[in-house]
């Protein structure tokens, strides 16, 4: 059975894919392609952090994930621009 989760880590890959496809076979430039894709993502990746989080049964915290994924997305920025 797909579940929400499922659905929500399959738009973030099919996101950071067609970014890089996008990059990759067209004369879009990598560095937007990626920056494009992330920003697109973003979206998913909070509503499975903050909108809708699983719970856990032993009350594991996000932060981690949380701050892992805005550095990403911060350091994607800061590559297309430098």
């Amino acid at each position: 059975m797909v579940e929400h989760y499922d659905r929500v880590l399959v738009a973030i890959a099919v996101l950071l894919a067609s970014g890089w496809l996008v990059g990759t076979f067209t004369q879009v430039p990598m560095q937007l392609a990626r920056v494009v894709s992330v920003l697109a993502a973003t979206p998913f990746v909070y509503d499975a952090l903050v909108r809708n989080p699983p719970v856990s049964a032993d009350g594991t915290p996000r932060g981690v994930a949380a701050i892992a994924w805005m550095a990403l997305v911060g350091w994607t920025i800061l590559a297309a621009v430098a």
